[in-house]
Parts: structure tokens; C-alpha cells; sequence
């Protein structure tokens, strides 16, 4: 009996502290609340009626109905969202078609690798598929700890944090260790997404000629202003040109300025350097030089996410106060597994990496000696036929297409306009007979279209923009 009235009692006074607890809340929302909506009465006047806009007036959306109307002139076929039937790599099937493949960024062929697909298979077992909740609160797995230190060690650092995403690694990395008294320096054509996360951070920012260190140089000897931190961010191997980052001389640089240097190497992991590790294995520096290592797990390491390396420090904060980490849910098991094991086959088989380097040489020497423009690519992952004319480019795509080659095109405002190009994506696995062949079928197209002047100067602007306004 007394056993049952201290249960009785302990309930009454739980239920106390409950009513208390939410009257406290209840009372701090309500005070906030009033004070907010008497602060918004004083300070500004009442609202003027307003109509509200349609998304169909958006200055965005009729840039897209302009680009339509444009094909449809043309009679072009879309050439992006094509639907893949298989897994694509050095070749891939639309619409029944086998195609020669260059819009894949499986670099080292490991999307299909039996390592990889085993560890995925086991993983999936064990965790099913998703972390289901933040790391920081329920979504930890062994395999993020895992991955984690095998991306330190592999880059030869303290740490490393993963992400859900490689966009929003630049964008939660960056909005995180900068602020409104900080500034930016980035190469002209960085990736959107470390423009987002300046973006966010409220960083002052300026910009440097494209891969040129002595503008870098002028800019930060011309820096004005009492900056708390000062970051310059270049990628490893540009993604839109295929070149790669001056390092040693952006470290001379950091030596004399003292700035932290971050790099995104998004698209240069396990394709620069003897056996893959990027960037600075590709130099000779010692990787610990380099502040902010940045990259993602989509292209070598076959998965999805981004990762970023460097000090023991660095990892903490971002682990404590990166949005994007913090309030994002755990990287799906099955895709850090699959990340680990695609780096256990890079660190087995550095001749995968060999056989990248032979073939995006062989893809370079042979679209110069054809003729194309290939501008600024070194020959390793990513090498640009630059057309110019962002309708040509298209056109070239879908022909391609046509004659059993699947490449896009890449427009603006992805690029300047009048830079328009298609960007191959060379990979380990593709054979010198696909590559001679694409490169043949690229220079005759291109020609044809270029001798028929086919293009936006063909365009009807009047007819176009009257089409336009009667929608």
C-alpha cells in the first residue's frame, strides 16, 4: 500500500515538473514573441499591399523557355537528364543503345568493382541503408569512424569529417570557419559551391585570374582592411578545364601572406600523384602544408559525400559547429563502406591510376592533332573540346549521341558564354580503340556543324522573344 501511494505521489510531482517546464517554455516563447511583434510595430510603417508573383514570371523561368523555344527552332533534342540503364562507366546504355561513355566520373572503374560491391552488400546486412538520424545524436556507425581514418591516413594528416553531400562540404566547411570579418581569395572559375559557402559565411571575397599565382600575388599585396582570417581556395584539377593548381607556388605564397589554403580536390583524388593521393603527392609536398584538404566521394571512391582533411583542430570544429554535419544525417552506411573499399583497391592497384594517366594523354595528343580545342587541359581526368557556341555545343552532343558517343555539353552560365564545350571524362577503363575513335567522330561533327555556321547567330531573335511574350 505505501509502495503504492509513493508511486501516486512521484507521479503527481512528475507531473508538476512537466506542467512547470511547459509553462516556462510557453512563457519565454510568449515574451519573445510579443516583443518581436512590438519591435516589428515600432520600427516599421504598416505593409502596403503587394502582389504576390508567380514563378512562371521569374526572370529564371523565362530564361529556360527562351533556351526551349531556341531548340525547338532548331528541332534539338534535349541532350541532358538522359536516363542510364546500367551502371556507367567506360561505356553505358540509353534507350537500348551501348554507348562509348565520357560523361562518367568513375575514374578508376570501381562502381562495379567485386571489392566494392562485396563490402557494400555486407554493409547493407548489417546497417540496411540509412544512419537515420544526425551522427551527433543516434546516426553514428562504425564505417563513418572507419572511412574517416582511412581518408586522414591516406592523405597523410591528423582527421577527417565526412559529409552527406560534396556540395554542401564546401558549403557547411566554408560558412562554418569564416565570418563577416573574414575574406576569401578564390580562383575565378572555383566550383558554385565554395561560392555558396562564402555566400553564407558573410566573408568578404575577391577573386584571381584563373590559375595564376602572380595575380593571386598582386591581389593579396593589395588586400585592404583588418581581416580576422584570411582563406584562398583553389581546386586540384579544375573542373571545367582539366588543369591543375600551381601548388608549390600558392605554399611560397601562404609563407609570406599567412593564409589558410584550401583545396578541392574533387576531381584530382586517385587521379594525381604515383599512387592517387592528389594534389600534393603530384608535387612532392608534404601534405600536412596544406590547411583544408576538401573532396568528394563521388568520382574515384565511387559513393556519395565529400570529406574534409587536415589537423585534429580543424576536424573538431567542424564536427561541433558545421551545420551541414551537425544537423544532417549521417552518411548512408552502405555508401562510407563502399568509399573505404574503393580506397582499399586504389592502395592495391596504383595502376589503375597509371592507366588513367596513359589514356587522358592519349585522349589529349589526339584531339590536338585533330585539331580541337582543347584549352587548358593537362590530360588527366577532365579534358574540354571547347566549340564556343553553347546551341553548336548541344548539337554536337546529341550527334555525337547519334553516332554512339554519350558526352554533355557544358553551357552557360556553367561557363562564360562563348566558351561553351563538351567535357570528356576520361577513366581507366576506357581502351585506345573507344578513345581514337571518339575523338575522330568529335573532329567531324564539330566540322560539319562549324562549315553549315550552325548555331545562335542562325537564331530569329525577334521571332524567339515575340513567342515568348504571348506565353
Amino acid at each position: 500500500m505505501s509502495n503504492d501511494g509513493n508511486g501516486q505521489t512521484f507521479s503527481k510531482m512528475n507531473s508538476s515538473l512537466k506542467e512547470n517546464l511547459l509553462d516556462r517554455m510557453r512563457n519565454t516563447h510568449q515574451s519573445s514573441e510579443r516583443n518581436r511583434m512590438a519591435r516589428s510595430e515600432r520600427e516599421l510603417p504598416p505593409a502596403p499591399r503587394r502582389q504576390q508573383a508567380r514563378f512562371e514570371d521569374l526572370p529564371e523561368y523565362k530564361q529556360v523557355q527562351a533556351q526551349k523555344l531556341v531548340s525547338q527552332q532548331f528541332g534539338i533534342a534535349n541532350p541532358f537528364y538522359r536516363a542510364h540503364q546500367t551502371a556507367a562507366g567506360a561505356t553505358t546504355v540509353i534507350d537500348g543503345r551501348k554507348l562509348i561513355n565520357f560523361a562518367s566520373y568513375d575514374y578508376l572503374g570501381l562502381n562495379r568493382h567485386a571489392h566494392v560491391l562485396d563490402r557494400a552488400r555486407e554493409t547493407i546486412e548489417s546497417f540496411g541503408i540509412s544512419a537515420s538520424a544526425s551522427r551527433l545524436v543516434a546516426g553514428e556507425r562504425p564505417v563513418h569512424v572507419e572511412l574517416e581514418e582511412r581518408i586522414a591516413r591516406f592523405y597523410g594528416v591528423e582527421a577527417a569529417v565526412c559529409f552527406v553531400s560534396g556540395y554542401l562540404t564546401n558549403v557547411a566547411a566554408i560558412g562554418c570557419l569564416l565570418g563577416p570579418k573574414d575574406l576569401v581569395i578564390h580562383d575565378e572559375f572555383i566550383h558554385n559551391s565554395a561560392l555558396a559557402g562564402i555566400k553564407l559565411s558573410g566573408a568578404a571575397r575577391r577573386l584571381f585570374k584563373h590559375n595564376d599565382t602572380a595575380d593571386l600575388e598582386h591581389v593579396l599585396r593589395t588586400v585592404s582592411g583588418d581581416y580576422r582570417h584570411i582563406m584562398v581556395i583553389v581546386e586540384g584539377i579544375y573542373s571545367m578545364d582539366g588543369d591543375v593548381a600551381n601548388l608549390p607556388a600558392l605554399l611560397k605564397l601562404k609563407a609570406e601572406f599567412g593564409f589558410w589554403l584550401m583545396v578541392d580536390e574533387a576531381h584530382s583524388l586517385g587521379v594525381l600523384g604515383k599512387r592517387g593521393k592528389g594534389l600534393a603527392e603530384h608535387f612532392g609536398v608534404d601534405p600536412r602544408e596544406v590547411d583544408i584538404w576538401m573532396g568528394t566521394l563521388s568520382k574515384t571512391t565511387s559513393s556519395c559525400g565529400g570529406y574534409v582533411a587536415g589537423s585534429e583542430a580543424l576536424a573538431a570544429v567542424l564536427k561541433a559547429s558545421a551545420g551541414g554535419f551537425v544537423y544532417s544525417v549521417g552518411l548512408a552506411p552502405v555508401l562510407g563502406a563502399s568509399a573505404v573499399a574503393s580506397l582499399d583497391v586504389l592502395e592495391r592497384e596504383p595502376e589503375r591510376t597509371a592507366a588513367l594517366r596513359r589514356n587522358g594523354g592519349l585522349f589529349l595528343k589526339l584531339a590536338k592533332e585533330a585539331g580541337l580545342d582543347t584549352g587548358l587541359s593537362g590530360g588527366y581526368s577532365v579534358v574540354p573540346v571547347i566549340v564556343g557556341d553553347s546551341l553548336r555545343a548541344v548539337q554536337l552532343s546529341n550527334d555525337l549521341l547519334a553516332a554512339g558517343v554519350n558526352v554533355l555539353p557544358i553551357i552557360h552560365p556553367a561557363v562564360p558564354e562563348g566558351m561553351a564545350r563538351l567535357r570528356f571524362f576520361i577513366t581507366s577503363e576506357h581502351t585506345e580503340e573507344q578513345i581514337r575513335r571518339t575523338v575522330t567522330l568529335t573532329a567531324e561533327r564539330l566540322k560539319d556543324l562549324t562549315e553549315r555556321n550552325f548555331g545562335l547567330g542562325g537564331v530569329d531573335i525577334d521571332q524567339m522573344l515575340k513567342a515568348l511574350s504571348a506565353r
